[in-house]
């Protein structure tokens, strides 16, 4: 089958890799359709996080099902599907309790099982992972793009929000203007805050963030956006997004925090290698709260807003491209040409 391989930063090629097969009882052989390039993504890409060359990539897959091992129940082939970027059982004592990312038969997309930016993967524990989409929605490519976000940004920007706390009526912050911070704004809005404020650098995406449902924007950098921020929010908000996992960025999600509020922070860490002051957390009583989205566990409610027309992801997708020119995504992201690249795998 064909697949994006990583051989080197700034050097990933589609080719020939083995077919994955089933493996287990427990799992499912998915023919791709749909995936995607991520933002984390790129810290491979540029040579900033470790990656060994000739590894398959992608972490964001939808498909149909083609085969399913002796011991699945919840899917059958034919059915439409997409999954989590980690893998997990559903069954652990972390699974249970919605921390799908610490499950202790975790896995991530790559290596055996096949890189989900490529024609097929193999999912270990289906039943705990993949999410079947309704039979009334499995071919309509509208809806589809809607969903394909819920695989990665749309879960992330979600935890980002309730980590945060955000509720009916509240004001928060998300700083960060990437797909995840596009769609905390999205979370926040679902989850009823009356004043979003985003904060970000390019125009284009604090435009998108204003259609999403963002009240502010601000454009500022550094201790300018901080003063616009309090300027705007009256001293700070008791929520803030923080989704880019920048040492600037998490400054400013303490700084723009009021005190005895919550930073809600999903943006992985990079740039932190001098440590993180924690004194404006500390000073301030500042919780901090978040980590890796559990994106399986906000799977089927977030779904269930986009199958019903309430909540839509998709215009993240600012460029389309096929497996073949996967490449071009790569590109067209670390330029900051597209905010995020949707693939088609047919």
């Amino acid at each position: 089958m064909r697949a994006a391989v990583y051989h080197g930063p700034r050097d990933v090629r589609v080719e020939d890799v083995p077919e994955p097969e089933l493996e287990s009882p427990t799992d499912a052989v998915v023919r791709v359709t749909h995936t995607a390039v991520c933002g984390s993504d790129l810290w491979f890409y540029r040579g900033e996080s470790d990656r060994d060359p000739g590894s398959t990539v992608g972490h964001e897959p939808m498909g149909i099902v083609e085969a399913v091992g002796d011991d699945v129940r919840s899917v059958d082939p034919g059915d439409r599907v997409f999954a989590p970027f980690k893998i997990s059982c559903g069954s652990c004592e972390f699974c249970r309790k919605g921390l799908h990312t610490s499950c202790v038969n975790g896995d991530g997309w790559g290596g055996d099982n096949g890189g989900a930016q490529g024609e097929k993967i193999r999912c270990p524990h289906a039943d705990g992972t993949l999410v079947r989409v309704p039979d009334r929605h499995a071919d309509d490519e509208e809806t589809l793009r809607s969903v394909l976000p819920l695989t990665d940004v749309m879960g992330t920007g979600h935890h980002a929000a309730v980590n945060a706390g955000v509720d009916t009526g509240d004001t928060c912050v998300v700083v960060g203007d990437g797909a995840v911070g596009l769609c905390g704004v999205l979370a926040a809005r679902r989850l009823g805050a009356e004043r979003i404020v985003a904060v970000g650098h390019h125009e284009n995406r604090l435009e998108l963030a204003d259609d999403f449902g963002a009240t502010d924007l601000v454009a500022a950098r550094g201790e300018d956006a901080i003063e616009e921020v309090k300027t705007l929010t009256n001293g700070g908000a008791n929520h803030v997004l923080e989704c880019v996992g920048a040492a600037s960025s998490m400054e400013t999600a303490a700084a723009v925090c009021r005190p005895g509020g919550t930073v809600g922070y999903v943006g992985v860490p990079h740039g932190l290698d001098g440590g993180l002051d924690l004194f404006d957390f500390f000073g301030d009583n500042v919780t901090l709260r978040g980590g890796v989205a559990p994106v399986r566990a906000y799977a089927e409610e977030l779904m269930t807003d986009v199958l019903q027309g309430t909540l839509d992801p998709a215009p993240v997708f600012t460029k389309t491209v096929g497996l073949d020119d996967v490449a071009e995504g790569y590109r067209a992201m670390d330029e900051r040409e597209a905010i995020k690249v949707l693939v088609e795998v047919e």
